[in-house]
């Protein structure tokens, strides 16, 4: 079993992170933001919904903010976190699996070639998806993915793929909170691959997290009974399917929606369709330098549609390199 002093290092991390937040609190309960219109319009939000005289004063228990995690929480280039983990993965499990360097999509990835394994569309990304979490339990796959944090770093920065998190959105979840608001995570990414680190990286526990997912059986495994992972899909939680999951896992329509992506435009309309008073916020990459810049044309996180109807719709459009002064946390 890999031992490793880093959840330790990452929670130390986020608590110092809190901890400048709270001292701060009093004069800047968003202190990574710039004084721009996104930051004022938080707040006024917040305290809209929060005052008790306000006529858009919102019970605590309908206070339900969504945020998507790909490109809204944490980074998403040059590839999505989880499908690095599956290409990493495969490359682990190939010695186990000779026919692998004949099949596509698997020989591709042997061969380092991305592109070309992607090149399969929809049907490739799943062949890697359950090769790589189907048929093991779900406490195996809970530790392989522990695993793969506690020593995978990014290629760009150099960091454990759970601290290229932005810290303006640790700030935005710890200042909903500290308004009563319950924070969930709403992903087109794996649920069960996200619910490894979302309460330690964003305070954000299991039970809030809703994401696409295969399906599970319940065995008995050398006389004690497990969940095993199943390779057969069970829910895409993207676009249309968000609100869907939401609803299931829910149960409320939220009033705070956040994403990134054209994929996350759907739970921004069905967020801020609903009576009183709403938000919807689309962080825009426009950061070159202390991240990336992408929306119109990209392989990862298009954002053509929310550009273009976000602001009719009364949405607020983050610019990362205007509204933030710090993208990643020191």
């Amino acid at each position: 079993m890999l031992k490793t002093n880093r959840p330790k290092r990452r929670s130390a991390i986020a608590a110092l992170a809190l901890l400048t937040l709270v001292s701060t609190a009093s004069a800047d309960p968003l202190p990574s933001w710039n004084d721009g219109t996104a930051k004022k319009a938080i707040i006024a939000f917040v305290a809209r919904t929060t005052t008790a005289d306000s006529p858009d004063y919102v019970a605590p228990a309908a206070r339900i903010a969504t945020f998507d995690n790909d490109g809204c929480l944490w980074a998403e280039q040059p590839l999505y976190f989880q499908l690095i983990y599956i290409i990493e993965r495969i490359k682990s499990l190939a010695p186990e699996h000779p026919e692998w360097k004949d099949t596509e999509p698997f020989a591709s990835i042997l061969n380092g070639d991305v592109k070309k394994a992607l090149a399969g569309g929809k049907k490739a990304l799943l062949d890697l998806t359950m090769a790589t979490h189907a048929g093991i339990t779900t406490e195996e796959f809970d530790q392989s993915v522990r695993d793969w944090l506690a020593t995978a770093r990014h290629p760009k920065t150099g960091r454990p793929y759970n601290e290229m998190v932005y810290q303006p959105m640790l700030e935005l979840l710890a200042y909903l909170r500290a308004n009563d608001f319950k924070t969930f995570i709403v992903t087109g990414g794996g649920i069960d691959f996200v619910r490894v680190f979302a309460e330690e990286t964003y305070g954000i526990p299991p039970e809030q997290v809703v994401g696409s997912s295969i399906k599970t059986s319940y065995e008995i495994r050398e006389g004690k009974p497990a969940l095993v992972k199943l390779p057969e899909l069970n829910f895409i939680d993207d676009k249309e399917g968000k609100p869907i999951g939401i609803h299931q896992h829910i149960g409320r329509r939220p009033i705070f929606a956040a994403g990134n992506s054209d994929g996350d435009f759907q739970m921004l309309e069905w967020t801020t369709a609903g009576k009183g008073a709403r938000f919807g916020l689309l962080v825009h990459h426009t950061d070159a330098e202390r991240e990336w810049a992408y929306d119109r044309d990209s392989h990862i996180g298009k954002l053509a549609r929310g550009l273009d109807e976000g602001p009719k719709r009364g949405w607020t459009i983050v610019n990362m390199k205007d509204d933030w002064a710090r993208v990643f946390a020191e």
